[in-house]
């Protein structure tokens, strides 16, 4: 006699199995089993990474096709802001390599400091972010200008009640993330994911000096090269791959400096006048130039270098070691070299790459 037990769990198993069966059926009816957002590998090229420089994908947002293709539309949607006239690529415009050609990108109603926006580029391989350093994540970053008084100026309540009455927006959260109930941070989680696909390592420099194609700059660029390596020391602090290091440094803008950068954050004496080392790629095309815009063009900038750093400045940072010993001098025809190599870090491709203009605009998908 087959005891009761094994009758029971006999039983429950057979039940199961046609749950299992019937569950299998409506699947297949419907199409494949949804297994969630479809995961992107980041594309850059090998030399882009190695211990030191290598992309930081948070394990708690990794990067799909559809969180990309919803913080792609997001980072052109101007309902985050409060009147509806602003995206955050209204200051960070593609073909400026994602900063703003204006000075300061709105009017500064706090009294706080006028920044310029910083160019938006391999921010996967960042770790922090804003002049100041204050955001540890692009995440944290994306929060801010919503609110923030001097940008979008809105409240995320009302953004998320916007984006929700918008056709496609629940659907692609849903796709994205796994649900239609989506609130700020579903928001910034999918602007990250966008931005960290904002990938730029195809200049004429890269395919000289990484893909070995000596006709990919011209001699005086050549020269200009030689320069930024050698006794500009451009690369002391613009350092390869991604020609920025992990740095917050005080590089004598000033004698006294009227923003404190890092130091109007933290409080700290040694923090102030330090502010983050921004990539020189695609420069050419970044202006204006430093924190507060103060350089339109590169042979300004070069120019500072050469002639107008103020060695006397609280907190001078060592990493400018070359100007303190006084061995940083170029002349006329090396300084005209020098920006020209600094053009010749433009990425063309980068800059009209259709996957990461507005989503909406005709003729782009």
């Amino acid at each position: 006699m087959v005891p009761k037990r094994y009758v029971l769990f006999g039983t429950l198993a057979a039940l199961l199995a046609v749950l299992h069966a019937c569950t299998m059926d409506r699947a297949t009816s419907k199409g494949a089993i949804n297994l969630g957002p479809t995961p992107l590998k980041l594309s850059y090229p090998a030399w882009a990474a190695d211990s030191a420089h290598k992309p930081d994908i948070p394990y708690d947002n990794p990067t799909t096709v559809e969180g990309v293709a919803l913080g792609r539309r997001l980072f052109y949607e101007k309902a985050l802001s409060h009147d509806g006239s602003m995206s955050c690529a209204s200051c960070h415009i593609q073909a400026h390599a994602f900063s703003d050609p204006r000075r300061f990108s709105s009017d500064v109603h706090d009294g706080g400091a006028p920044r310029t926006s910083m160019a938006l580029m391999n921010l996967a391989w960042s770790h922090f972010f804003f002049w100041d350093a204050r955001a540890h994540s692009l995440e944290l970053q994306a929060f801010e200008p919503v609110t923030a008084h001097q940008e979008m100026f809105n409240a995320w309540p009302e953004a998320i009640q916007r984006l929700k009455e918008r056709p496609g927006y629940e659907a692609q959260f849903q796709a994205a993330f796994g649900t239609m109930l989506f609130d700020s941070l579903h928001v910034v989680y999918a602007l990250a994911q966008f931005e960290r696909t904002l990938i730029s390592f195809d200049s004429p420099f890269d395919r000289f000096h990484y893909g070995c194609d000596s006709t990919a700059l011209t001699p005086t660029e050549q020269r200009g090269m030689a320069l930024y390596f050698g006794k500009a020391h451009c690369a002391d602090c613009h350092e390869l791959p991604v020609f920025q290091d992990h740095a917050v440094i005080n590089i004598g803008l000033d004698s006294i400096p009227t923003d404190k950068g890092m130091g109007a954050r933290t409080g700290k004496a040694w923090h102030v006048g330090r502010f983050k080392t921004p990539t020189v790629r695609n420069c050419e095309v970044s202006a204006p130039y430093m924190h507060d815009g103060r350089f339109a063009t590169l042979e300004e900038v070069v120019d500072f270098y050469m002639d107008d750093v103020h060695l006397n400045t609280p907190n001078f940072d060592d990493h400018m070691f070359a100007w303190k010993l006084g061995v940083v001098e170029l002349d006329q025809a090396e300084r005209a070299d020098l920006v020209a190599f600094l053009k010749a870090l433009t990425d063309t491709t980068f800059l009209n790459d259709p996957s990461l203009s507005d989503p909406n605009a005709v003729g782009h998908h």
